[in-house]
This record gives structure tokens, sequence and C-alpha cells, in this order.
């Protein structure tokens, strides 16, 4: 009962000519191929992606190494503000 014959192939082809015109029909296939490259390449990247994120993370983990000892740290000196700084020399 499910398969699809030729001759249901012919009337879905009598059909769609019908309803949207002989002209039409090959701009529509060929936009729905560029949709489809569009898709297929938008989900191969997300799965790059995904696995460039674990491999990185892999890295992370693995090559952690401890802090360097901390040398003495000099206090920065003190920012006058500009305009403090042209009342003073007045």
């Amino acid at each position: 009962m499910g398969a699809l014959k030729p001759w249901h192939i012919a009337v879905l082809v009598v059909v769609l000519v019908l309803l949207f015109g002989a002209k039409r029909l090959p701009d529509a296939a060929r936009s729905l191929g560029r949709s489809l490259r569009i898709i297929k390449a938008e989900t191969k990247h997300l799965t790059d992606d995904d696995e460039r994120d674990l491999a990185e993370k892999a890295d992370a983990q693995n090559g952690r190494q401890p802090l360097p000892p901390a040398t003495e740290q000099r206090p920065a000196a003190p920012v006058q503000d500009p305009v403090q700084r042209t009342r003073d020399v007045s």
C-alpha cells in the first residue's frame, strides 16, 4: 500500500507544474539546493567547533602548570587629577 509507483510521481509532477508554472520550478529547485548546502555547511561547522572546544578543554586540563613564585611588587604611583594639577600650578 505505501509503495510509490511511477504514476504517483507523474501526478505529483503535473500538480507541481500546474501550481507553480514551468518557469518557476527550476528556480525553486535551485533555491532549495542552495539552502540545503548552507544548512549542511553550518551543521558541519557546529560539529567542528564542538570537537575543537573539547580538544581545547582536554589540553587545558592536561597542560596546567603551577604559577611562578610572586616577586615583590611596588605600589603604583598615585595619579593626579589633571584639573587639580592646573590649580596647583596657578
